[in-house]
């Protein structure tokens, strides 16, 4: 399953909306994802589960990278 991941690059810092990025991760779970990236000092906001149109409408979106964790 393919997942996008919203965070912010600095967890000690206030979440500012138009700071924040996405990622996308391939894994079994949201709770895999969350250990994936739990050392990596990010607070994550929100992963959502793609699939169907919308993993479809994300791959065909010129910022689409699965990161290699």
């Amino acid at each position: 399953m393919i997942f996008k991941v919203y965070y912010q690059e600095v967890a000690s810092e206030v979440p500012v909306r138009e700071k924040t990025k996405a990622m996308y991760i391939e894994s079994e779970t949201e709770e895999e994802v969350r250990k994936k990236l739990s050392g990596h000092g990010y607070n994550i906001e929100f992963v959502q589960k793609l699939e169907g149109k919308y993993l479809e409408y994300e791959q065909n979106h010129q910022n689409y990278k699965l990161e290699q964790l």
